[in-house]
């Protein structure tokens, strides 16, 4: 192999290695903004709620 040939592939992993980094990334974030947002289990009245 030649110092050219050596150095393009190199190049091509750490271009591949980015690639798919920020896939991952992306995936993540999709992932975490699909999860609907639960609504609370109680209403907010502005009473303080009651105990036993």
């Amino acid at each position: 192999m030649t110092k050219t040939s050596k150095a393009a592939i190199a190049a091509a992993g750490a271009i591949g290695s980015a690639a798919i980094a920020a896939a991952l990334l992306y995936a993540g974030k999709r992932s975490k903004a699909k999860k609907p947002v639960e609504p609370s289990k109680t209403i907010p009245s502005g009473e303080p709620p009651e105990t036993d």
